[in-house]
């Protein structure tokens, strides 16, 4: 299988010129230099680092000051925002794309502090018959040390698998459920009851602008199901922990100490990512805000679309 290579953009605007891009790890991960996210970037800006997304995965800002806005306004310029989450029901005022990622807000949930919903691999949302495009997170309150997150490349994990399982997973379809993991009673579990979200997904995905294959599982959406189609829970299991103990090899991943001014910005066709639980217990405040951008329907390779068992698709404006 040969991948449609990305090629550099060229220009000689003064802009553009001042924009650098450097490579984190072998295989994911660059920040990007010389822009201010607060500014009405050109398009050949844009392209620069739309360009460098598509070929790192994820790419990180430094030094940035901005806010809800800002933040809007800039990843506008990529595509549909959506709104915050298809189960956030208080975005902060006047924004309701904004998806606070904060500590506060788990300490109610859960009864202990913790710095995110979600402290497994995971794709966002996968469990949507069109998960986000691309996801943004920008730092607010951050503890001294700990919190990092971590990112894997999955177009690398599945180019470097045998070329027999990858024939074999080409053909394989996974169940990704949104699981319930809010306090009984609460009422987030009561919103998340009211509105299940389940969808088959593609093993592998083609990602629409490279033409890439990536592995499209994620431990946080398919723990519960643990449905690989036709296969049944116990070998589903085995196969996906397979997959993933692959996917979230040393080499595929980077790891991003956030700073106070720090943003992400990742493609979520072709990554997962991590919350490194390692802050919570120090007792210290982690609180980030992320947007995220209107997706497609993954595709597999023989064509196949993602099949929707329960929810909508979630679309932006």
């Amino acid at each position: 299988m040969t991948s449609i290579a990305v090629q550099p953009i060229s220009t000689d605007s003064e802009s553009a010129s001042t924009l650098t891009v450097e490579p984190l790890s072998g295989y994911t991960g660059a920040e990007i230099g010389g822009v201010d996210l607060a500014d009405d970037l050109s398009e050949e800006v844009i392209a620069r680092i739309r360009q460098a997304l598509l070929t790192w995965k994820v790419v990180f800002f430094r030094d940035q000051s901005i806010g809800h806005a800002e933040q809007i306004a800039f990843a506008r310029r990529f595509g549909k925002l959506t709104p915050a989450h298809p189960y956030e029901e208080n975005p902060p005022e006047g924004f309701p794309e904004i998806l606070p990622i904060d500590s506060r807000r788990y300490t109610n949930l859960y009864g202990r502090k913790r710095t995110s919903y979600d402290n497994s691999w995971h794709t966002d949302v996968t469990a949507l018959v069109n998960p986000p495009a691309f996801s943004i997170l920008r730092a607010d309150i951050l503890p001294p040390y700990g919190g990092d997150t971590a990112w894997t490349n999955l177009v690398a994990a599945y180019e470097n698998l045998p070329d027999r399982l990858r024939d074999f997973v080409d053909t394989l379809d996974a169940e990704h459920t949104f699981d319930n993991r809010a306090a009984s009673g609460s009422a987030r579990a009561a919103v998340v009851d009211s509105k299940p979200l389940r969808t088959f997904h593609p093993v592998v995905r083609v990602h629409p602008e490279t033409g890439e294959r990536a592995l499209f599982v994620s431990p946080g959406f398919t723990r519960k199901a643990q449905n690989l189609r036709g296969l049944g829970p116990r070998l589903s299991s085995h196969l996906l922990e397979a997959l993933w103990e692959e996917a979230t090899r040393t080499e595929y991943t980077v790891r991003f100490r956030w700073r106070p001014g720090s943003v992400a910005f990742w493609d979520n066709r072709a990554t997962s990512h991590l919350a490194i639980p390692d802050a919570g217990h120090l007792g210290h405040d982690r609180v980030l805000y992320r947007v995220t951008i209107e997706g497609d329907v993954p595709r597999g390779v023989d064509g196949r679309e993602s099949e929707s068992l329960e929810g909508d698709p979630f679309l932006g404006s």
